[in-house]
């Protein structure tokens, strides 16, 4: 019978479990050795190998056999993953505040922002507003 995944969230994951999933995402998909390779620091492959087991279990990923090496992918879109963290984050830091969440932003990048930063924001801050009007 297989286990029942349970609902984790993503920014819930402990770091070392995080870098591996992000490993993942960014390899598209991997085994064990593909993300050991891949991942700074690594720690040892019996380890990356149980990092993945439980992100199976959690969720995260899924897991096709292929001859005797298991690759794994992830079960999100990384869009999908991406705007769950950043609901969470809007969630608890600028609850029903989203101009306060954007005017962080902007400070955050106030030095690196060209013209053209601005006038696609505005576009698209217009064309929001005209979509649920």
């Amino acid at each position: 019978m297989p286990k029942k995944k349970t609902k984790i969230k993503l920014e819930s994951l402990p770091p070392r479990e995080r870098q591996v999933l992000d490993t993942v995402y960014k390899l598209s998909e991997g085994s064990v050795s593909d993300v050991l390779a891949a991942l700074e620091n690594p720690p040892g492959y019996s380890a990356v190998r149980t990092m993945l087991n439980i992100l199976v279990q959690k969720g995260f990923l899924d897991y096709r056999r292929e001859k005797t090496k298991y690759i794994y992918r992830p079960l999100l879109t990384e869009d999908k993953a991406h705007w769950s963290i950043f609901r969470n984050l809007l969630d608890t830091f600028f609850p029903g505040k989203p101009a306060a969440a954007v005017a962080a932003l902007l400070n955050a990048a106030a030095g690196d922002l060209t013209d053209e930063d601005y006038r696609e924001m505005e576009r698209l801050i217009k064309g929001h507003r005209t979509s649920v009007s």
